[in-house]
């Protein structure tokens, strides 16, 4: 076991965590709302919390908040319209500037980003040193506090990073790891949910430090090779590696939230062409096409779904809206409309159309999106679209939680 004055270690994980991210952007850029309670919200319309800052949390205020509920805890609570693009300006600088210190980065989310710095202790010091020296890449870079884990593995660093906010720095060194993670109950762990946490109960598993006394086989037969992982992240020797390359998305999808007492059809219909255009789009942009959809409506009893299937791939916002068309005539019988969703499943990059087919109005259609597409991109969204949808919603576009600077998945 290595002494705790080792200089380099076998492995170093790095894990950066923007404190309040889209808060400090917002005080950063109104210097009015420094050291004051803000809360994000999505768009002016929007009545849950986003996020908020620290001023805010010595409130009782947190994330997923009525805001009202939220002004009854903090009078003086400020709300701040999200603005994504603002934060994905911000988060690239700091990504950009992170890949300077190492290619083996992987970023997590908009505001995290695991950093595998193993190869690069020779050059820049311990993990130590390179913990401080993320910190300022990142304040140089923005403007911003960061919290840092360091550890042997992901998880660690990830739990690490945590524990000091804001603006900390915690090591937890790989020999120490296990003992310190011992009595942290198991989904204090990034990745360890409710349902797995309840599973792990069962077997009488509540602390990490009880891990070992489960046989790896039982979490193996239940999980597959993510289970063997839990066993081994519980210990403080998560195997996982820094992942840099993108993967293509599952799905494409968007939903919106209708007004209270809904049952209008004209109404509903409006809602899933807004959203059929606003996959439609998205597909598009990213040039991906699907022929596999969901179409959902959430109601009072739950949610009320389908899957279709259609014979060609589309990125047409027009037929997809035909699917939810279908759908509400066959399967809606008057049910308050309280949400709706249409998700492209297992969307695939475009092929080359058949040339033995008559795809005149095919080729019509494509014409037609591209030209909207560039004066939306110009001007903003749905500056053309069909008529129904235009001026349907103030609330901006949601940041995807698996967010990438380049790549297909900037912005939901």
């Amino acid at each position: 076991m290595p002494p705790e004055s080792a200089k380099f270690w076998d492995r170093v994980i790095i894990l950066v965590d923007m404190n309040c991210f889209f808060a400090q952007v917002e005080q950063q850029d109104n210097p009015f709302w420094r050291n004051r309670p803000v809360a994000i919200t999505n768009g002016k319309l929007g009545s849950t919390i986003i996020t908020c800052s620290y001023e805010a949390r010595a409130y009782g205020v947190k994330t997923g908040m009525r805001l009202k509920e939220a002004r009854q805890l903090c009078p003086e609570l400020i709300q701040a319209p999200s603005r994504p693009h603002r934060y994905v300006e911000k988060s690239t600088l700091i990504m950009q500037a992170l890949e300077k210190i190492t290619p083996d980065l992987e970023i997590y989310s908009v505001d995290e980003a695991f950093l595998d710095v193993t190869k690069c202790q020779s050059l820049l010091g311990t993990p130590e040193a390179i913990g401080k020296l993320v910190k300022k890449t990142v304040s140089d870079a923005s403007g911003l506090t960061c919290s840092v884990g360091v550890s042997g593995d992901r998880t660690t660093a990830k739990f690490a990073a945590k524990l000091v906010k804001p603006d900390g720095l915690t090591i937890i060194a790989p020999w120490e790891a296990e003992a310190r993670l011992a009595d942290e109950p198991v989904t204090e762990l990034s990745g360890i949910a409710r349902g797995i946490g309840s599973f792990l109960n069962k077997y009488g598993v509540y602390k990490c430090g009880d891990m070992k006394k489960l046989p790896i086989g039982i979490l193996a037969k239940r999980f597959g090779n993510p289970g063997r992982r839990i066993w081994l992240m519980a210990q403080g020797k998560d195997p996982e590696p820094i992942t840099t390359v993108v993967k293509a998305p599952k799905t494409i999808g968007h939903g919106k939230v209708m007004p209270p007492g809904t049952r209008d059809l004209r109404t509903v219909l409006i809602y899933l062409q807004h959203m059929a255009e606003k996959v439609g789009t998205r597909l598009r942009r990213h040039n991906f096409q699907s022929n596999h959809f969901f179409i959902g409506i959430k109601t009072e009893e739950g949610w009320l779904g389908t899957k279709f299937k259609i014979d060609n791939t589309t990125d047409d916002g027009q037929v997809i809206y035909e699917l939810g068309r279908q759908f509400m005539q066959k399967h809606w019988a008057d049910q308050e409309a309280r949400q709706v969703q249409i998700i492209a499943l297992s969307p695939t990059e475009c092929r080359q159309q058949d040339l033995f087919l008559d795809n005149t109005h095919q080729i019509k259609r494509e014409k037609i999106n591209q030209a909207i597409d560039k004066i939306n991109e110009r001007y903003g969204e749905f500056t053309v679209a069909p008529m129904p949808v235009i001026g349907r919603s103030e609330m901006p576009n949601v940041i995807a939680p698996a967010w990438k600077p380049t790549g297909h998945r900037k912005t939901i």
